[in-house]
């Protein structure tokens, strides 16, 4: 019986791998699709963050990578997803009783653009935002390395799942 389960699962599971738009890694790429590009997200911010562009622009490269079989060409993909790093804000979130912050908030916003060169109706342009929150008697030059590695890593996530996950 056991035997029986096992070969009904790889079964499964090759049927899958077999249709050529699932794959395990939870992205759903059409089968024709081939290469990515992944162009320099350009830092267009006023406050502008040195190592943040190469910052994303690598995660994004890196993920791609890690979790897809396609061809990372330098340009002209399948697929090609560029963009801009649009804000860099640091705000107050809460204010303690004597009305001075007692927490900020540092927020990035990128624009990304998507284009699929076989499947042009997947094509989109998407402002994607991420933020954390830090102690207010900590400077941003004391925190802001660690906030923008993990701001970095929820932006490459929700690029990724939006372009090659379609979620």
């Amino acid at each position: 019986m056991r035997r029986i389960a096992v070969l009904i699962a790889f079964m499964f599971s090759l049927c899958l791998a077999g249709c050529g738009i699932y794959s395990f890694s939870g992205t759903s790429i059409a089968p024709d699709v081939k290469s990515i590009s992944v162009y320099t997200i350009e830092n267009r911010a006023m406050k502008v963050n040195p190592s943040l562009s190469n910052t994303l622009t690598n995660a994004l490269q890196d993920k791609y990578r890690r979790l897809t079989n396609l061809e990372m060409l330098p340009e002209e993909g399948d697929l090609e997803v560029s963009g801009i790093i649009t804000n860099y804000d640091v705000t107050p979130t809460a204010v303690t009783s004597d009305e001075v912050a007692s927490q900020n908030r540092l927020t990035i916003t990128v624009r990304i653009t998507y284009k699929n060169n076989r499947h042009e109706e997947e094509n989109f342009e998407k402002s994607f935002a991420a933020f954390q929150d830090y102690d207010s008697n900590n400077s941003l030059d004391a925190v802001e390395n660690g906030l923008c590695e993990d701001i970095v890593e929820i932006l490459v996530e929700d690029i990724f799942n939006a372009t090659v996950a379609n979620w």
